[in-house]
């Protein structure tokens, strides 16, 4: 993560990252490009009324821009790739998830079942900022993985009302996941007839398409509620993963999951960081 020390700068690479011009800026803010110019070399900051408009535009978190946006700017670490952010240099590793079995109680009313089509939306909005996806993912299967897994598909929001991450899982049919596991199909090529009731089959498949937080804090959340499931699920069945992200590898590697494969061509042809890889762990019944 880099770390920001005003909003200028993050406006800055903003428009760098997206090849944007101030002239596109401004207009989306529906201000004259003087007012940019005043924004990035911090001679003025943003209205109030602004730092929403700069969430919607942008899809900064808004806990990011609130730190920077300030007569005294509070530093603040983050990542456009993974939108991601941290207060302290120190918070940016992801800390030993393991403390989290140990919890008996880690909820908030801020983590609810995908319910809304702009639910959706954002998801999808998330999901393609990641270097890894070509392409969103579809409406259609995040609303039918929802309606047969609500307590595994969640949206999350910050204090002020705002996206601040989900987890999206498929219930794929057992010859389905044995495809992607061979090798012999993408996740891109899934579909709703690769879908089943996990509830009507043995050793259903749980299949981790995207698990996203903007900071660590917020990801805890999430896994205290997918733990829950699990932990009450007496059933054999098959936890699998597909990522490419550093949070999502190392969690992977803290919990025990298996590494199948990495896929070192698409890492090439992508361009990034981490190869694409797939995790997976068999649970037995209880």
């Amino acid at each position: 993560m880099k770390e920001y020390l005003t909003i200028g700068e993050l406006l800055k690479d903003f428009r760098k990252l997206n090849n944007m011009s101030k002239v596109k800026l401004a207009a989306l803010f529906d201000v004259d490009v003087r007012t940019v110019n005043r924004w990035e070399t911090n001679i003025t900051l943003l209205k109030p009324e602004k730092e929403e408009e700069m969430v919607e535009i942008t899809f900064i978190p808004y806990q990011v821009i609130r730190n920077l946006n300030a007569p005294i700017s509070i530093p603040t670490y983050y990542d456009f790739k993974l939108r991601k952010y941290s207060i302290s240099k120190f918070s940016n590793e992801l800390p030993d998830l393991n403390w989290i079995k140990s919890l008996s109680e880690l909820e908030t009313n801020r983590l609810r079942p995908i319910a809304k089509d702009s639910d959706i939306e954002l998801i999808r909005r998330a999901s393609i900022i990641q270097d890894s996806v070509s392409k969103p993912i579809s409406s259609e299967l995040i609303r039918a993985a929802t309606n047969i897994l609500p307590d595994l598909n969640y949206i999350l929001f910050d204090t002020s009302g705002f996206y601040s991450g989900h987890s999206v899982f498929f219930p794929l049919k057992r010859e389905t996941y044995q495809k992607i596991r061979n090798r012999t199909m993408t996740e891109d090529e899934i579909t709703l007839n690769d879908f089943v009731d996990f509830k009507n089959v043995e050793n259903p498949v749980f299949y981790v398409y995207d698990i996203n937080a903007d900071c660590n804090e917020n990801l805890f959340y999430i896994s205290f509620a997918l733990k829950s499931f699990f932990d009450k699920l007496n059933k054999k069945h098959t936890y699998a993963s597909y990522t490419s992200r550093y949070d999502a590898i190392k969690m992977n590697e803290q919990i025990g999951n298996i590494l199948v494969w990495e896929d070192f061509e698409m890492q090439e042809k992508l361009d990034i960081e981490f190869a694409p890889r797939l995790y997976e762990r068999i649970n037995e019944s209880k």
